[in-house]
């Protein structure tokens, strides 16, 4: 597990190395503590994406996009824990958020094995997802999920073959809605795809906004 992540846990009162089964003096943790922990936990998560807002910001003003609100993706986080963000620039809060898939890799497909530890890359074929700024394009009929994906197109080194490789925003019926830890979220070929009512949501933002929309996938 990376520093940064033990880090996170123990601020927020969670041992990484603890079972499903966690027992404190022989006592079985409630439900309501481990609530609490992972409340705390998300608080972190969220001062750590915020960092990212003000660049964002000025990204959307200087490039013509959405300046209302944006998508930020921290894959820092463990998959089994909300690591997609909408937030909004008027209100300057997080408005929503859930879980988010990652690429899988060399690793086998829908299963959640690098939870916390995903490869990034942007190469065809390698079943990856690519980090940087994305412009959210045409919306279009999908296959999985409930029936829609948006186009991306990488605006950086690191995701500009995005759309050749067919990475898309889509849903999937193998996300939750909830947090999962420390199950990680079932891992695909590389679209961040997230839980259907989610997009639900997500989607009646994109539909009505008039102006691309910024979706940034990070790691820090």
């Amino acid at each position: 597990m990376k520093p940064l992540l033990v880090l996170l846990f123990l601020t927020a009162g969670i041992s990484p190395f603890l079972s499903c089964d966690i027992q404190a003096d022989n006592k079985t943790v409630s439900e309501n503590e481990t609530a609490d922990a992972f409340k705390n936990t998300d608080s972190i998560n969220r001062i750590l994406t915020l960092s990212k807002v003000d660049s964002a910001k000025s990204f959307c003003k200087a490039n013509t996009f959405n300046t209302d609100f944006c998508f930020l993706l921290n894959m820092k986080i463990h998959s089994g824990l909300h690591r997609f963000y909408v937030y909004d620039f008027n209100k300057n809060a997080i408005i929503d958020s859930g879980l988010v898939s990652h690429g899988c890799g060399s690793k086998p497909w829908s299963m959640g094995y690098s939870a916390e530890n995903p490869v990034f890359s942007n190469t065809p074929e390698s079943h990856t997802s690519s980090l940087g700024k994305y412009k959210i394009g045409k919306r279009d009929y999908s296959q999985w999920g409930v029936g829609i994906k948006y186009y991306l197109h990488g605006l950086e080194s690191s995701n500009s073959k995005a759309y050749d490789r067919q990475i898309v925003f889509h849903s999937w019926d193998a996300i939750t809605d909830e947090a999962i830890y420390p199950i990680g979220s079932a891992e695909g070929w590389g679209c961040p795809a997230i839980s259907g009512n989610f997009f639900r949501r997500v989607d009646e933002k994109l539909k009505a906004s008039e102006k691309p929309v910024l979706l940034w996938m990070f790691n820090e």
